[in-house]
């Protein structure tokens, strides 16, 4: 398996610090608006290349960090009138509830910033004890000439920095490079307690110092958007290095910038739509479906007919698992193959080597969907060319779907929902029907489905806070 890694601007084969093991760490909102399309393209992505590691066996410990304080939460509270805590406690809320809706796994841990204040000023008293921060009128700076490999990353050069810029009145840093490590208070804004007076963390040392804590001074691989590259990965990397003395990441991804008519979609801009409007219109799976057909690390343009086309095309495949599900019902069990069962089989068998052929090159998800799309078409004519299908190589099609849903996060309509998971929605059912039935007083009816569902072995308890049902030995 070969990953793109930005920091040596090359493929490179994956292998892990641990053998077995992936520690992973995407960067995480700041959680003062709703999220948008281009947004859960980065998150999208990385659960795929999540849930790929995790099919290819690998243990994974994913770590997303929330900015629950910052710059623009402090400026949007004070525009809405809301308490910046409260602000950004109502938007984290919000982006867990996008994330659930897209099908995106949850992190094993989401640390928040406000949590992780002593850990922070820890960071940033190693740094000042080493000779790389320093403080100044309005904080703690971070002095970027002292890291020589400073732009190794972005590629960008020091002079380039130093061009045009300049110390701004009231900034207390010594040169026009240096970022801040530690913020000092201003009038009406969150603070805690430091070493240099009240005040609040800088945005870059946030993640340097909940990484490490949860996945230690050196781990696999580091993600984001593009637009994070410079300068927020770059001033990660040189405070993290700078601290521990070690190389921190080994394998740095960066997702490509969804476009709108040429422009990249930001909120600053306002030309972005919420994942919110979008499921309004279209499922979760034709969001993900549609960011899914191009490469992770390639611009993406936005337009509803390229959501349409997505939607369009996952229908077809969803109508290719509907054929063989009725066609299942009827297939025999075979004692001979023909010349069509191994035809449909050697299509199959090469769609799953072109699938893992295309993922293993840098989780190219656009190159994996052609042979998934060759697999239904194939199994298509099959069906519309035999009298009595044979279950064995219709089954073998099943389970090539299957695996492409749980990689990519689809189908789960058909490979999720057991049998279990449908009666326990029927016994809920059930439930808001007697309940129905004793509003209105029949509850001769209403006795008669809690008998009827005993005696199946299911329990109905009657409690204050509504009917809960048990499975019962009967």
């Amino acid at each position: 398996m070969k990953v793109y890694n930005t920091l040596t601007k090359q493929k490179e084969e994956f292998k892990p610090l641990r053998e077995g093991e992936v520690r992973m760490y995407v960067c995480g909102p700041t959680v003062y608006d709703y999220t948008h399309l281009g947004h859960a393209r980065t998150y999208i992505a990385f659960d795929v290349i999540r849930r790929y590691l995790e099919h290819k066996g690998y243990t994974v410990l994913m770590v997303m960090n929330f900015t629950d304080i910052d710059d623009k939460i402090i400026r949007r509270a004070q525009e809405t009138g809301e308490d910046p805590k409260e602000l950004a406690e109502k938007f984290l809320k919000y982006f867990l509830e996008d994330m659930k809706a897209l099908k995106v796994k949850p992190a094993d841990i989401y640390p928040r910033v406000t949590e992780h204040i002593e850990d922070i000023i820890d960071f940033v008293k190693k740094l000042e004890e080493k000779g790389y921060a320093y403080e100044g009128s309005d904080g703690v700076y971070f002095e970027v000439q002292r890291f020589r490999d400073y732009g190794k990353l972005s590629g960008i050069k020091l002079e380039e920095l130093r061009k045009g810029a300049r110390v701004e009145p009231g900034e207390g840093k010594r040169n026009p490079e240096d970022f801040a490590l530690w913020k000092k208070a201003k009038p009406g804004e969150p603070k805690w307690d430091s070493p240099w007076g009240e005040g609040r963390p800088g945005w870059h040392i946030e993640c340097s110092t909940m990484s490490t804590k949860y996945l230690g001074e050196q781990f696999d691989i580091h993600g984001g958007g593009n637009d994070l590259i410079f300068p927020h990965h770059e001033n990660e990397i040189a405070q993290t290095e700078a601290c521990t003395g070690k190389e921190w990441v080994r394998y740095w991804l960066h997702t490509g910038f969804v476009m709108v008519k040429g422009e990249k979609m930001s909120k600053s801009l306002g030309n972005f739509v919420t994942i919110r409007e979008l499921l309004q219109r279209y499922s979760p799976e034709v969001i993900r479906f549609f960011v899914l057909q191009k490469h992770y690390r390639s611009p993406l343009d936005y337009t509803e007919e390229g959501i349409q086309h997505a939607k369009n095309n996952l229908e077809k495949l969803y109508n290719t698992i509907e054929n063989i599900r009725i066609a299942l019902e009827k297939a025999e069990i075979p004692f001979k193959w023909s010349k069509e069962e191994f035809e449909l089989y050697e299509v199959i068998r090469e769609a799953k080597r072109k699938f893992y052929e295309a993922m293993d090159d840098d989780f190219n998800t656009a190159e994996a969907m052609k042979p998934i799309f060759e697999v239904a078409n194939a199994v298509n004519k099959y069906l519309a060319k035999v009298e009595k299908p044979k279950e064995s190589v219709l089954r073998k099609a099943l389970e090539f779907f299957k695996m492409v849903g749980e990689v990519f996060g689809i189908f789960e309509e058909y490979f999720k929902e057991t049998k279990e998971t449908k009666e326990e929605e029927l016994i809920e059912l059930l439930i808001q029907v007697r309940a129905e039935l004793r509003k209105q007083k029949n509850y001769a009816l209403a006795d008669k489905i809690r008998a009827e569902l005993r005696e199946l072995g299911i329990q109905l308890e009657d409690t204050p806070q509504g009917t809960i049902w048990k499975r019962i030995n009967v």
